[in-house]
C-alpha cells in the first residue's frame, strides 16, 4: 500500500472529528478522510449487532476510498465492536476508549469522574477498563445523554449548555473527584467550558492526542507513514443532513471542507 494513501477516520457524528484535528496537527502530510454516520445516530440507541453492520459498511467505503489505516473515532463503536472489526479487516485499526489509565495517574483525592454516553458506560469492554483499575481510585460514573445532541447541534457554550454540564459534573465533584475524564469525542469541543465550571483545581483528560499519537506508531511499524508532501485535499462524508454537516464543518475544521454524501 502507497504511504501517500489517506487515513479514514469515522464517528456517529462529528464528534471524531476532534480526533481528526489532533491527527491532523500531529501528521501533517497525511490525506484524511472523514465518514460522519450522522444518519444512523445515536449509535447509543443501536444494538452491538447494529452498530457492527454500519462499522462494517463505513470500513468498506473506506477501503474503496484506498485508505490505508482507519480510526474508529467513536467511544461507543470502539467499545461495541472493534475487536470483532480488526478480526476481519487486515489494515491497522485503532478505536478510542476513555482515558481511565492517565486520570487514575493524575488523582490526588483517589477519585476519578467518567463523562460518557449512558451506552458506552454500559458496555462489557468499559467494565473491564474500568475494573482494571478500581483498585488504584473510586471510578465514578456519570452518563451524559444530553450533551452529544446539543454538540451535533453547535450549541457549545451558552446557559443552557452550562446548566447541563453543571447538573453532570456536580455529583463527582461533591464525591471528591479532582480528574474528570471525557468517555465521548463528542465532549472535546467542549472541553474547556467543562474546565471552566470545574474549577482550576480540576483536571479534564482528554485522548484525541493519544489516539493520534498511536495511530502514528501504527503507521511507522506498518512502514506507511507518509514522509512526502500531503498529495490530496481532506474529504469529508456524511449519511446525514449535508446543510447541517456542511456548517458543523465550518465552525469545528480548521480549513475549508465540503461535505459529501455516504
Amino acid at each position: 500500500m502507497a504511504h501517500s494513501a489517506a487515513i479514514g477516520i469515522f464517528d456517529s457524528g462529528i464528534g471524531g472529528l476532534s480526533v481528526a484535528r489532533a491527527v491532523r496537527q500531529l501528521l501533517p502530510n497525511e490525506q484524511l478522510i472523514y465518514v460522519a454516520d450522522s444518519g444512523h445516530a445515536p449509535y447509543g440507541e443501536k444494538t452491538d449487532e447494529y452498530i457492527y453492520q454500519r462499522m462494517q459498511a463505513i470500513t468498506q467505503h473506506l477501503i474503496g476510498c484506498g485508505v490505508k489505516a482507519i480510526v474508529v473515532a467513536c467511544n461507543t463503536a470502539t467499545t461495541a465492536a472493534i475487536k470483532e472489526l480488526r478480526a476481519q479487516y487486515s489494515l491497522p485499526i485503532i478505536g478510542v476508549e476513555p482515558g481511565v489509565k492517565p486520570a487514575v495517574l493524575a488523582s490526588k483525592t483517589g477519585v476519578v469522574g467518567v463523562l460518557a454516553t449512558p451506552r458506552t458506560l454500559l458496555t462489557p469492554a468499559f467494565a473491564n477498563l474500568a475494573q482494571r483499575y478500581a483498585g488504584k481510585a473510586k471510578i465514578v460514573l456519570q452518563p451524559c445523554p444530553a450533551l452529544v445532541p446539543n454538540i451535533e447541534a453547535l450549541s457549545l457554550d451558552g446557559a443552557a449548555m452550562r446548566e447541563l454540564i453543571t447538573g453532570y459534573i456536580q455529583p463527582l465533584l461533591t464525591q471528591g473527584a479532582d480528574t474528570l475524564v471525557l468517555g465521548c469525542t463528542h465532549y472535546n469541543f467542549i472541553a474547556d467550558v467543562i474546565a471552566d465550571i470545574a474549577g482550576p483545581d480540576i483536571n479534564i483528560v482528554r485522548t484525541e492526542m493519544a489516539v493520534a499519537k498511536q495511530l502514528q506508531q501504527r503507521l511507522v511499524q506498518a512502514m506507511l507513514l507518509n514522509a512526502g508532501a500531503k498529495m490530496a485535499a481532506d474529504r469529508f462524508y456524511s449519511s446525514g443532513d449535508l446543510v447541517l454537516f456542511t456548517r458543523q464543518l465550518l465552525r469545528l475544521w480548521p480549513d475549508t471542507a465540503m461535505a459529501n454524501p455516504l
